[in-house]
């Protein structure tokens, strides 16, 4: 884990953070974001095309530790499961297939780099690539990572697909990092010239924050990664957004 850069400001947030918040009714109701926030800004017609003739949508997750789930009390707390569990409640007679593919700890090139071996052997219609965070924390050059991300997408959607970004976490790792907000903007630009969809984590989570949810409520101990509510809610806002593009508000 790579925070040591920022560990006195890390520290500081961590003071604060109190004890863990473990998933209940009551910690869920506080699962929330504005309805400009759910907006991905751009269709998914291949995932609609999708849903609607062949009652069949197969999404392929790819990520790092995020996807992956990692530090979660429950697999199925994690936002990829939460996502394949609201699609099927919400979307009755449409076969969901979703695909894991998280592996924690890797960056934007690492995924880029094996993006056509595992969208060739998934065949997905829909992609949501996790990334940014990593980027941010280990300052990566932002030209490499708008480059590395513009040509994953391009490459994606010549096999077939549509995609949905999800952006940096709000968290204290990650709000100790310089130009964290460049990083940011660089997957609204790319999001928005490539025609793909934008779930802004970002923004959603750093809402929960100004509004006075404390970090004890969404992130672990750790200051990086998000705990069961964080996970949870993500995914269930996550499958809001979709829905959305697939069906209208």
């Amino acid at each position: 884990m790579r925070v040591c850069l920022h560990g006195l400001v890390i520290l500081a947030a961590l003071v604060a953070f109190g004890s863990p918040v473990t998933v209940n009714a009551q910690s869920m109701a506080h699962c929330r974001a504005k309805a400009e926030l759910l907006d991905l800004g751009a269709p998914l017609p291949i995932a609609r095309k999708s849903v609607a003739e062949r009652k069949y949508l197969k999404i392929l997750a790819l990520g790092s530790s995020s996807t992956a789930g990692y530090g979660v009390s429950n697999p199925a707390f994690a936002y990829p499961t939460q996502l394949w569990r609201g699609l099927e409640k919400a979307l009755p007679g449409v076969d969901i297939d979703l695909v894991n593919r998280g592996m924690g700890g890797q960056d934007i090139e690492e995924m880029a780099a094996r993006m056509r071996v595992e969208m060739q052997s998934n065949l997905p219609s829909l992609v949501i690539w996790q990334t940014g965070t990593n980027a941010a924390i280990r300052h990566m050059p932002l030209d490499t990572f708008e480059s590395t991300l513009r040509a994953g997408i391009r490459l994606g959607k010549s096999l077939g697909a549509d995609f949905v970004l999800m952006n940096l976490q709000y968290v204290p790792a990650v709000v100790a990092a310089q130009d964290k907000e460049a990083y940011e903007q660089a997957m609204a630009r790319v999001a928005k010239e490539l025609d793909a969809g934008l779930f802004r984590r970002y923004d959603i989570m750093r809402s929960w924050y100004d509004d006075g949810m404390p970090y004890a409520q969404f992130v672990q101990l750790d200051g990086l990664h998000l705990n069961d509510f964080g996970q949870k809610c993500i995914g269930q806002l996550l499958t809001k957004s979709i829905l959305r593009a697939l069906t209208g508000p």
